[in-house]
């Protein structure tokens, strides 16, 4: 009897803040260095923050709105309930990171290397993760709209208890991504893709349609 390959499972973050000092110096800046900062209950919508590293940080409960963070770093932070409508991640390293609660749209992280994140609770309507590369990353009882990953390399992606909305994994590719914990699996398309992916028999079964639509067999009743 065959041996069932083992799924690698992801390494989560282990973000040990140090005593954080509450932020007081107005708006962020381009290129900027922030080192043990506790944003809370602010307002940065609008702001340009691009290239600019976060190391040891936590944003709590602040507004995102447009916020500009292209080409950023964030190392070791901890970001909780943000929210925010078009916020700018594009081309960003998150690397050790947890966000819980987050209540986003159109949030833009193609070309984003996220590494040791997890994103736990919330919803996020519309993320564009294109050419982004995704390793060690859990997406925790949360709920992805339409989650574009067109072009993005997942390894080591976890989904427990999440509900995937019309997911795109066109031109993807998959290494030891586990969808089993779903609670909701809707591809919408590169189902063709999936090579790398781990689902339930289950899960097999209602993706029977879209694995026959995209092999050109009709499924018609005699």
């Amino acid at each position: 009897m065959a041996k069932t390959a083992k799924v690698r499972r992801a390494r989560r973050p282990d973000v040990r803040l140090p005593p954080l000092a509450p932020w007081r110096g107005g708006a962020l800046e381009p290129d900027g260095d922030y080192d043990g900062a506790r944003f809370e209950g602010l307002d940065l919508s609008g702001q340009d923050a691009g290239g600019a590293r976060f190391m040891d940080c936590t944003l709590a409960d602040c507004a995102l709105d447009e916020l500009r963070l292209t080409r950023s770093r964030l190392l070791d932070c901890l970001l909780t309930a943000p929210r925010g409508v078009g916020t700018r991640l594009a081309e960003a390293t998150l690397r050790d990171v947890e966000v819980v609660d987050a209540r986003l749209g159109g949030t833009q992280v193609h070309g984003a290397v996220l590494e040791r994140v997890v994103i736990r609770g919330g919803k996020i309507d519309y993320p564009n993760f294109r050419a982004a590369r995704l390793k060690d990353v859990v997406f925790e009882g949360c709920v992805l709209v339409e989650p574009d990953f067109g072009g993005a390399r997942l390894e080591r992606v976890e989904f427990p208890d999440c509900t995937l909305k019309g997911v795109d994994f066109s031109g993807a590719t998959l290494a030891d991504v586990d969808l089993r914990g779903t609670a909701v699996l809707d591809v919408a398309r590169g189902v063709d893709r999936m090579s790398g992916a781990v689902i339930s028999p289950g899960q097999l079964l209602d993706l029977a349609p879209v694995f026959a639509a995209q092999m050109g067999v009709r499924v018609v009743e005699g």
